[in-house]
Parts: structure tokens; sequence; C-alpha cells
């Protein structure tokens, strides 16, 4: 089949131009360029025999007219036989294209039947799990139901035998009196004299207990026991022990039952104070005071929250004007620095592992120091020139750094309330330097007055780390991890800020085999410089330092 413009096919089997526009009008483009390439061959075999209008003219020329008559009947013949072949082999490649069109469409009605079952299949397997489930979880309801009942008739049952327990020993006692009343006036005397020589039988109802031995505290909470062991013990005096049950008497006291006899105020104090101090696990604690472990623990927590709500109001609190200016004034005159109102210091208190938000809690350095997978929260504190913190800042994740810490605690609000104005807080690098908080040099080529300037700052950062090493010193739960959970650290760590501010408020020392060394890495801000004024300020500062012969000779 030829291209209307041409005699034959392009070579290579590609539609020539007149091809191309019948493909645009046609919707059948590709089954004619498919039928061009099917017949390509047949129409190029008679090629080679193939002459020019000239050669023909020339060879008629010489053969003469009946030679040309007879080529002429020939090529007739010729090209009636090629047409032939050609729809011959045009009609095959019709029926095959009809028969594969036929097949692929029963492939497709095969495929779609396919996914149809298989849909079908999926859905009644959705149903079946679906039912599944109902039916597990009504049968787990219905466990719980059972339970729920049979612990309710148990507790019955309890109450019932508890109840007949005691309309016995009424009973048993109403018959003991009633006994001794009738032995009395057999005897002649009256029932006051045989009282008087001795005591009647008392009948107490109670729960049974696992019997403990109480021996350690019992020496600890006599008068005889050596004030030096009880200081290495409570980490201090008896003096102050003693003032913090008398603060806490009422907050933490119990009343006694018909079942047992409430634990004394001082023993459920000596409970908190002794684990906050040495940090052992609490069956030790357990061990030590003759308690069970669970009541233990719960001593604790609610010795802490009691500290919390009763004694941090009184020890932990910012300083009002005359607080700050007599801090300000302590400042002045141990460093030359001016309006400073306190130190600053951030360190890491060392947890398990929690269940939620695991990466939030990961201490970085802390793991590649020590070679050991470490979780942490921070504990921010400012410390005063007394040694005691004036507000503290606990619960952040581990992971954070100080300058995030700093912009998510009450000194940020603060300060931004204007309550900051005139004062400043010494930091390390770790923090920016701000309006109200005041750090060190930390480029490179410090001249003299940076240099010294650094040196003073870090003498008033001292007082802070000092005091955060007496505070882990004092309480060793702060450098292990401890058991109590995520959510109750808080209030523990800062019940453990104000039994430090009540034991430097009563100079109470650390002992030198107790103290411990801080290791605390120092992160970079990332943005150290956040206010022009207050770079202005510090130079100015650095500058009267040196220049009022203030700045010290340690740095040359």
């Amino acid at each position: 089949m030829r291209s209307p413009s041409n005699g034959h096919a392009p070579a290579g089997g590609g539609a020539g131009p007149g091809a191309g526009a019948g493909a645009g009008d046609d919707d059948f483009a590709f089954y004619y360029s498919f039928l061009q390439d099917a017949a390509a061959p047949s129409l190029d075999a008679p090629a080679p025999a193939a002459m020019t209008n000239g050669g023909r003219k020339r060879k008629q020329l010489q053969r003469g007219p009946e030679a040309g008559d007879e080529d002429a009947a020939a090529a007739a013949a010729g090209g009636g036989g090629n047409n032939t072949k050609k729809k011959r082999s045009i009609a095959n490649i019709l029926t095959s294209l009809v028969a594969l069109e036929a097949e692929e469409h029963a492939d497709r009605a095969g495929a779609a039947d396919a996914s149809r079952r298989e849909l079908a299949l999926l859905e009644s397997n959705a149903d079946a799990r679906s039912q599944a489930t109902a039916e597990y979880f009504a049968k787990v309801e219905g466990s719980f139901d059972a339970a729920a009942e049979a612990d309710s008739a148990a507790r019955s049952k309890r109450s019932r035998l508890s109840a007949s327990a005691a309309a016995a020993a009424v009973v048993a006692a109403g018959e003991d009196s009633s006994a001794a009343t009738g032995t009395a006036s057999a005897s002649g005397g009256s029932p006051s004299r045989a009282a008087a020589g001795g005591p009647g039988p008392h009948h107490q109802r109670r729960l049974w207990v696992k019997d403990r031995s109480r021996a350690w505290w019992d020496r600890c909470n006599s008068p005889d026991f050596p004030e030096a062991e009880f200081r290495r013990a409570f980490r201090m005096s008896r003096a102050t022990f003693d003032t913090i049950c008398d603060a806490l008497g009422s907050a933490v006291a119990k009343e006694d039952t018909m079942l047992r006899a409430a634990i004394p105020v001082r023993q459920r104090v000596a409970v908190c104070v002794w684990r906050l101090a040495t940090g052992e696990p609490l069956r030790l604690v357990s061990k030590r005071f003759g308690l069970g472990i669970s009541t233990c623990h719960k001593l604790v927590l609610e010795v802490c929250a009691a500290i919390k709500s009763v004694l941090m109001p009184r020890f932990l609190q910012w300083p009002d004007a005359d607080a700050a200016a007599r801090a300000k004034a302590a400042f002045e005159r141990t460093s030359g620095v001016p309006g400073v109102i306190g130190a600053m210091y951030t360190t890491h208190i060392p947890i398990i592992a929690p269940k939620i938000s695991v990466a939030a809690y990961f201490n970085r350095r802390h793991t590649e120091r020590n070679q050991k997978t470490s979780y942490s929260i921070t504990l921010q504190g400012v410390v005063g020139p007394d040694g005691a913190f004036t507000d503290v800042c606990i619960g952040w994740p581990g992971s954070m750094p100080d300058d995030q810490v700093l912009e998510k605690s009450m000194l940020h609000q603060r300060a931004a309330a204007g309550m900051m104005h005139e004062s400043w807080l010494v930091g390390g690098a770790s923090y920016p330097l701000m309006d109200w908080v005041l750090v060190p040099y930390t480029h490179q080529n410090l001249t003299w007055t940076q240099h010294a300037f650094n040196e003073k700052v870090g003498d008033l950062r001292r007082v802070a780390v000092e005091a955060f090493v007496r505070l882990k010193s004092r309480w060793a739960c702060l450098q292990k991890r401890t058991e109590v959970k995520l959510q109750d650290l808080p209030v523990v760590l800062g019940a453990c800020c104000v039994l430090h501010n009540i034991c430097e408020m009563r100079g109470e020392e650390v002992d030198q085999d107790i103290r411990c060394e801080l290791v605390d890495d120092e992160t970079t801000p990332e943005n150290p410089v956040r206010s022009e004024a207050a770079k202005r300020a510090r130079d100015n500062i650095a500058h009267n330092l040196l220049h009022r012969g203030l700045a010290g000779t340690t740095f040359f």
C-alpha cells in the first residue's frame, strides 16, 4: 500500500509526508504505518529491475515497437499479480490485528474478574478480622467485669469478717471486765485495787504487718546518739533536724486508727532526709527504719511535697528590694562589679531512660565523656552571696542547651516584665549576653582589660558553682539515677534545694570526705550577644575595673 504522493515507501519503513497528513485525519494512523512496514519488502522487490523512462525509450527504440508492446503487457500482468499479493497480505494482517485485539479484550476481562475476586476476598477477610476483634474485646471486658465482681465480693467478705472479729473482741473484752469485777468483789477488794495491782488485758484491733527491726532508727532517735554520727547520717545537726520537724509537723502528721498506730512525724521526716542524703535504694531505707518499701516511697514523696508547699515560700524566694540591695553591695565588695544580684549556673541530674520522649532527655555530652548512655534533666539555679538559692528552674530535658533553659525559666519572664532593671545575673559562657545577664568575653585575642573582667566574672560565678557542689554533696540522690518517676522529680529536687538553703542559713558545714566533683559541659549559645547596650555596658565595667585598680594582677 503506497503513499498518495510517492511511488513507493521511504527506505526504513517510515511514512512519507502524505502519509503523515492522512494519519492526522484518520484514527487508524497506527494501522497505516504498521501496514506500510509490512508491505515495504514486497514493494521494494522489483526495484533492481526498475528503469527510468529514458532507459525504457532507448530499449524500445533498439528492440522496436513490438518489443515495447510486449514489455507493456508483461508489466501490466506483473502489476496485477503484485496487487493481488498485497491485498492478500493486508487481509492476513488485519485478521491478525483483530485476533490480537480480541485476545487483549479477553485478557482485560480476565484481569478485571481476578481483581474483583481478590477485592471480595479482602473484604471478607477484613470483616472476619473485625468480628474476631470485637469478640475478643467483648471477652476481655467480660473478664474484667468478672474480676471486678470477684474483687468486690472479696472486699465484702473481708468487711464481714472484720466486723465479726470486732464484735467478738468487744464481747471478749466485756466478759473479761465482768470476770475481773467478779474476782475483785469475791476477794473483798474494789476494782480500783485490782487494777492497781497490774495492768488489765488490753485488746486492740489491728492488721497483720511484717515484723521489721527498727533498732537503727531507735538508736538515732535516742538523745544519747552521738551528734557526729547523726550529722553524718542526715547531713545536718540534730537542732536543724528538730526545726524542720517542728515546721512540717502539721503538714505530715497522721492520726492513729483502729487498725494501726500512725508513724511519728520525726520518723517520717527522717525517712525522707536519709533517703535524699544517701541516695540509697528503697529496700535499704526499709531495713533501716523498719517500714515497708512502698511506705518509704510514699513517705519520701509526701514529705518532699510538704517541704515544697510549706518551707519553700519561707526559705527559697526571689529577693525583695532591700534584700537585692544587700546582695548587690555584698557582690560589689568582693568583686568590684556593680549591680550583681546573683550568680547563675545550670547542672544536670541523671535519670533513668523515660518511656516517652527519650531523645529529648538524651545527654549527648555526658554520653561521649562517660562512654555510657546518659539521660538527664536540668536544674538551673540563681545563688546569692550567702550561697543560698534565690530561684530554681527544674525539669527541662537534658538535651536542651543552657540558653534555651534560661529562655524557658521564670527569670526570663521576670526580666521581660521589667523586674530586672539595673540588675545583673552573672553566668558562664553557656549563656548569652543580655541586658540583665553578664557573661565573660569569649572571642580570641583578648585585651588586658577583657582578661581582667573575665577573672572577676569567674570569681562571681564560682559562688554558684560552689553552691551546686555543696548541694550535690549533701544530697547524694542528685549524683545517681533515682527510682523516682519523672513527673515526681521536680518536687524532690525542689525539696533538696530548700533543705540546702536551711543548712546554709544555719551554718551547716559539708564534710570534706563527702564532697563531690561537679562536671557539667558548657554549651555555646546560638547568638552569644543579644544586646548592643549590654555589650557597651560590659565594656564600661571592664574599663572601670582595670583603671580603678580592682582587676588584680593574676592575668599578667
